[in-house]
């Protein structure tokens, strides 16, 4: 057993989570880095939801050692019961969220959720979306047919239908999303025939409307307005081929004229909602 005034070199510390304990043990490494004389053995144990497995560490733990536990509970119970254990065997345990709970609790008049796992579930989470993103960078304009094989959902649709940006608003929620360019003088390929017609979203816009913004672009490169990519003929060829593709598929078509990012994306959730 160790009292509080016994100097020791070495000290066993405990990581004992009611999730998988990444946070606690971040906080441990944190804090052991800053001792470099003292031999630390960290063990960590995750997914503690009971009091009998709590009663399983300290079977383990040698009460004549230094031995620290460092918790990461959100359930009142079980960190009752841990202080209580802990207090019978002499061993010192820190309750890593617990402060903070309280203290945020105290000052706002609202209790915390006690939700186990909320800190890994925000991270997962976060994770999803940087690889959706990665995804839609990688798969982007149909730069390798593969990915829609791979694609939550693919967006196909002539140029200038808002193709890449409403991939990237979807990564942002998670979906990896694969786009490819359809036009005259392209198959499009196999693979869009080889998945689900609910996992391809087709575009479509008006002549007038991608005559305005492809005049617009040819501007902005310093290039003439009289591109026979900004030709209204060109243009009602380019959306009656896609829409050919379209139907081909088999897939849904949304109009984009005249509307945000944010509504095209609301109406293709809804309908991911509705089919999934």
């Amino acid at each position: 057993m160790c009292d509080g005034g016994l100097i020791v070199s070495k000290i066993n510390i405990y990581a004992v989570s009611d999730s998988v304990g990444d946070t606690g043990l971040q906080v441990i490494k944190s804090i052991t880095t800053q001792f470099s004389d003292v031999d630390f053995k960290i063990r960590r144990f995750g997914n503690i939801i009971t009091k009998n497995s709590i009663d399983k560490i300290f079977e383990i733990i040698d009460d004549s050692e230094a031995n620290l536990i460092f918790y990461t509970f959100v359930e009142p119970d079980l960190k009752k019961y841990m202080n209580q254990v802990a207090n019978e065997h002499h061993v010192r345990v820190i309750d890593i969220i617990g402060a903070g709970l309280e203290a945020i609790s105290d000052m706002t008049g609202e209790s915390p959720a006690s939700e186990i796992g909320r800190v890994r579930k925000t991270d997962d989470e976060y994770f999803k979306r940087i690889k959706a993103i990665e995804f839609a960078v990688r798969y982007d304009d149909g730069q390798d047919p593969e990915g829609v094989l791979k694609a939550d959902l693919t967006i196909i649709g002539v140029s200038r239908t808002s193709k890449t940006p409403l991939s990237m608003y979807l990564a942002n929620k998670g979906y990896k999303v694969a786009n490819i360019p359809i036009f005259p003088e392209n198959q499009p390929p196999k693979e869009l025939f080889e998945v689900p017609a609910s996992r391809v979203i087709g575009l479509t816009n008006s002549v007038h409307f991608l005559n305005q913004i492809r005049k617009e672009r040819l501007r902005s490169y310093g290039m003439s307005r009289r591109s026979k990519y900004a030709d209204k003929a060109r243009i009602l060829e380019e959306l009656q081929y896609g829409e050919e593709i379209m139907k081909k598929i088999g897939c849904i078509k949304i109009n984009v004229e005249n509307k945000a990012i944010e509504e095209t994306a609301a109406e293709i959730l809804d309908y991911l909602e509705k089919i999934n």
